[in-house]
């Protein structure tokens, strides 16, 4: 059960602000959560060919898997907008880099040189060949390694083998990847939000840039081409250097999630959390699921009702994530362990053992990738390049003390 938090102002309804303060928080809990679903939803098109979980129930309009990627965008808004407000914008680079680029550096590295030559090797019989080409494990490592996906496969591995590689005609060893680029695109949208002082100084800018963005969403609404399926160059797409394709269509819809979060964020003061407005939007969201108008009535219902649960969750489940964060490894392990499940065949042995091998494997890779990798590396958060300066000589007395103003003081070094 959601757990209610007292105002602390009389009978007025308590802010965002007031409940949200450090680390006593579900967002952990529910990032972890929307990764196992996205672990749910592959299961059913990658282990079996059916259709990705909860798109016939909801009528089309989206499936759990990439609602829950809608989630993730929606926290991330609020959570890299206070990161970006916080710090500078050198320091705030360096801590997105440290957060994305080594655990993704590690993972194409496993999967091209440990996951897919054994794969050769069951389906092949040799690796005569897995070393050379121009889709070989080298190329997908160099490829993909800033984010930007622009080898799926590596040669024609898992393609005939699996469900997946049978209906899309290809080799894919980890299509979770596809959301890393649109995520770094919007770190980039804070960090010049934050170094334009908008962040500070003009923060009705973003909800001017949320409301454009929405009105996006609405209009396709009204003309019958809401975002429906994989990234597709439906209002064109652009090559980045480093980045590689972008959709213009995806990039707007996940943008206006992420600068709603970070609404939130910048409006935590104002932002009322309500129990009954709380269970007001996701029934709200709930219904446009099911019965239509996902895009324009629900996508504002998610965002309120991230945040409210957020703050909401059980106190026994706002520990998950503290010290811990396997969310992110679950996330980009999870599609590897099922699609060489699935080259393997052990789904014949049905949806429900497939799953629980599925989520065994995401867990352990994931945790491994924390304690190995993630958290080793965030423990360079702090750390600041040194700088050549001069030392100041201390002159030689031979009585009386040495004067403050010839001591050389380190950068950085406390005065006071």
């Amino acid at each position: 059960m959601l757990t209610r938090v007292r105002p602390r102002h009389g009978r007025r309804p308590a802010t965002l602000e007031q409940l949200y303060a450090g680390r006593d928080n579900g967002i952990g809990a529910i990032r972890l959560g929307l990764a196992v679903v996205v672990v749910f939803t592959h299961g059913t098109s990658l282990g079996f060919g059916w259709e990705d979980l909860g798109e016939s129930l909801f009528r089309g309009q989206t499936n759990t898997g990439t609602l829950a990627v809608f989630g993730f965008f929606v926290l991330s808004g609020l959570l890299i907008t206070r990161s970006a407000a916080r710090t500078t914008i050198g320091r705030f680079v360096w801590h997105r880099m440290l957060r994305i680029l080594p655990a993704l550096w590690v993972c194409l590295l496993v999967t091209a040189f440990v996951v897919a030559p054994l794969v050769a090797l069951h389906e092949w019989g040799t690796l005569k060949g897995f070393w050379s080409g121009p889709k070989g494990p080298l190329q997908y490592v160099t490829g993909n390694w800033f984010t930007g996906v622009r080898q799926y496969g590596i040669h024609d591995l898992l393609g005939a083998s699996t469900p997946w590689g049978r209906q899309s005609g290809g080799s894919v060893f980890d299509g979770a990847l596809w959301s890393l680029v649109y995520e770094v695109l919007c770190y980039g949208l804070a960090g010049a939000l934050a170094v334009t002082a908008v962040l500070h100084r003009r923060r009705w800018l973003v909800v001017c840039l949320a409301v454009a963005l929405y009105g996006v969403v609405v209009t396709d609404q009204i003309q019958g081409r809401p975002l429906t399926g994989p990234p597709t160059p439906h209002y064109g797409q652009v090559h980045l250097p480093l980045l590689g394709e972008v959709s213009f269509h995806w990039l707007m819809y996940l943008g206006f999630l992420f600068l709603a979060g970070a609404v939130m964020e910048l409006y935590r003061d104002r932002v009322v959390i309500h129990d009954g407005a709380g269970f007001a939007a996701l029934a709200a969201l709930a219904g446009s699921l099911l019965f239509g108008g996902f895009f324009v009535i629900g996508f504002p219902a998610l965002v309120y009702t991230l945040i409210w649960a957020s703050v909401r969750l059980p106190a026994g489940l706002r520990w998950i994530g503290r010290r811990n964060d396997y969310s992110y490894g679950v996330y980009i392990y999870g599609f590897i362990g099922q699609q060489v499940f699935a080259g393997l065949g052990w789904n014949r042995w049905g949806y429900v053992p497939y799953i629980a091998m599925s989520l065994a494997a995401a867990f352990g890779a994931a945790a491994l990738s924390w304690h190995l990798v993630e958290r080793r590396v965030l423990a360079f958060k702090d750390w600041t390049p040194r700088r050549a300066r001069p030392v100041a000589k201390v002159p030689v007395q031979a009585a009386g003390p040495v004067a403050v103003a010839d001591v050389p003081i380190a950068v950085g070094a406390r005065t006071d």
